[in-house]
């Protein structure tokens, strides 16, 4: 049956991090390494999804949570119907991410570990510079937790390994699921 499921449904790699960790570059190129091998992919990235799916949402804890809900529902249609969806969004919260995996068959959770002084030092959009003045509330990693994965299946260190190197380890946790060939 296990596997069966698994020819029928897509899968998720849901990429978990704080903001700044690699997980929008991680995203784009394992998107482009599974179209190459002919599969089916969409990927959400958090900022776009934000304009597009989860506009005038805020950070709260409970707009973070809707916004998270929504990307799942719409990868569990996707899914359904056979289209791998790569996730890429700060989901600070374990119960959000629990969720997630409820409802998502063929879940795959990579963290995309960073120590917060990497994510501040490379800081690609300026927003930890706007939270450590004031200007931002509610930012993940400064005035908002993140809560680090407890059983994800595959931790990436994106400050000591490269691009290159963590989209092969995704790749091949993917084989060792039997998720692709």
């Amino acid at each position: 049956m296990k596997t069966k499921e698994r020819k029928e449904h897509g899968f998720v790699v849901w990429l978990t991090g704080l903001s700044g960790s690699g997980k929008s570059t991680i995203a784009r190129g394992l998107e482009k390494e599974l179209r190459t091998r002919g599969l089916k992919v969409e990927a959400f990235d958090g900022d776009e999804v934000r304009k597009n799916l989860s506009k005038g949402l805020g950070f709260s804890k409970e707009d973070r949570d809707t916004h998270n809900k929504r990307v799942i529902y719409v990868c569990k249609l996707l899914i359904r119907n056979g289209v791998n969806a790569i996730v890429s969004l700060i989901s600070p919260y374990r119960s959000t991410r629990a969720y997630a995996r409820k409802q998502l068959p063929n879940f795959v959770e990579v963290y995309m570990k960073c120590s917060l002084e990497e994510c501040i030092r490379r800081d690609p959009k300026g927003l930890y510079k706007k939270a450590l003045a004031g200007e931002i509330i509610n930012m993940t990693g400064i005035q908002d937790p993140y809560e680090e994965p407890l059983n994800s299946e595959l931790t990436l260190n994106t400050e000591s390994d490269t691009s290159k190197q963590n989209i092969r380890k995704i790749l091949e946790k993917l084989r060792n699921l039997g998720y692709i060939d």
